[in-house]
């Protein structure tokens, strides 16, 4: 009698680094409000979207994450005046430079979430998540231990 072996669900790691001042308020607002977002999301709570430097984002996939959100202040909303400008374009080079080495541009995504749209940060967390898992494990850029 031959037993199918057993399907291992995936659970990815995804990586949020949030702007303290709008989307990690969005997040404390999903908390205060009782409702909830996928747990293998880790958020990482930066000063501001532009302090995230296409390194973090490098290292964040090497370590083991199957997908990277940047997320910060509405353009033009930004509480250091022009930061989110400098991440757009930054994150955008990034984004294609990813595309570039192989890897599957839905693993990397920017999003703009402001201290009171706790529902989209839910939101972008849950379909972030979904994608990911359709997608399975990320194989490209992994340190070699």
């Amino acid at each position: 009698m031959s037993v199918a072996p057993k399907q291992q669900s995936f659970e990815p790691l995804i990586v949020a680094f949030c702007c303290n001042w709008c989307s990690y308020a969005a997040g404390d607002l999903i908390g205060t409000s009782r409702m909830s977002y996928p747990a293998n999301v880790r958020i990482i709570r930066v000063p501001c979207s532009s302090r995230v430097s296409p390194n973090f984002v490098l290292r964040a996939f090497q370590r083991g994450a199957d997908g990277v959100l940047v997320a910060g202040c509405h353009p033009g909303d930004c509480h250091y005046v022009s930061g989110n400008y400098h991440a757009r374009r930054r994150l955008l080079v990034l984004k294609r430079i990813l595309e570039f080495t192989g890897m599957e541009p839905e693993r990397f995504e920017v999003h703009w979430i402001s201290a009171s749209e706790g529902n989209k940060f839910a939101e972008v967390m849950r379909d972030i998540t979904e994608n990911i898992t359709a997608l399975g494990p990320n194989r490209k850029l992994r340190d070699i231990r």
